[in-house]
């Protein structure tokens, strides 16, 4: 796959293309947000990741021009240094499919990279039972089996947990995921969907240990986060 990757600090892009090029995929580099806009116009890519502070086009500014001038916008991955939750909530307004703050280790890049092509290039499995880890979704009874035992669930809730599922590690807005599930706009009360939320995170049990966590993302929504159970015991050690 062909990676767009834009950034005006040559020793970034050359961490990136090196990241990129240990997952088999081809990097594209750009210098600046002109360029990376032009290329965008004339050229397909599976991925862009953006650097925010650039010279001719910031990150936001080709987030927000891609989405209003390309037919088939390919995925974005925000790599910046700017780490206040009032830019991720932007960047992820405004399109952004992740969000990752420098410094990050290049093995948690390329898992990002990775995990935004799985979902982007497939549509997510609608098979009858899927296994995700120990949890085990039965879609035609409803029902989520996890460690041997059967999880009673109400039909929303279930709903909200396959959702989850099928998009782990990516973000999903209270307004997506209002109108996938309910069936309604965004202005149905956001306590309807925290109290799902928290009940889905009580009766899975999903924690760390059990290789699944919920991610709140302030002022845009949730994120089922994929953990690695055994690394992150280690690291708490």
């Amino acid at each position: 796959m062909r990676i767009a990757i834009a950034d005006d600090d040559d020793d970034s892009l050359s961490i990136l293309e090196s990241i990129i090029t240990n997952l088999g995929h081809i990097s594209v580099r750009f210098g600046d947000g002109e360029r990376l806009a032009a290329a965008l116009l004339r050229d397909t890519f599976d991925l862009v990741m953006l650097d925010w502070n650039m010279p001719g086009k910031s990150g936001l500014q080709i987030i927000q021009w891609m989405q209003t001038t390309l037919d088939n916008p390919p995925p974005v991955i925000m790599l910046t240094a700017r780490t206040a939750k009032r830019d991720i909530t932007e960047a992820l307004h405004a399109g952004a499919d992740d969000y990752i703050t420098k410094p990050e280790e290049d093995t948690v890049i390329g898992a990002r990279i990775a995990a935004v092509l799985r979902r982007t290039s497939a549509s997510a499995s609608m098979d009858k039972v899927a296994e995700f880890g120990g949890y085990r979704l039965d879609r035609m009874a409803q029902t989520i089996r996890h460690d041997g035992k059967d999880i009673t669930l109400t039909a929303k809730e279930f709903e909200l947990a396959d959702l989850m599922f099928r998009n782990r590690d990516r973000t999903l807005s209270r307004a997506y995921i209002m109108e996938t599930i309910w069936r309604t706009s965004a202005d149905l009360a956001t306590r309807t969907l925290d109290m799902h939320v928290s009940r889905v995170r009580s009766k899975l049990a999903l924690r760390p240990e059990n290789g699944f966590r919920i991610f709140t993302v302030f002022g845009y929504g949730y994120r089922l986060e994929t953990i690695d159970a055994a690394k992150d015991l280690s690291a708490s050690e």
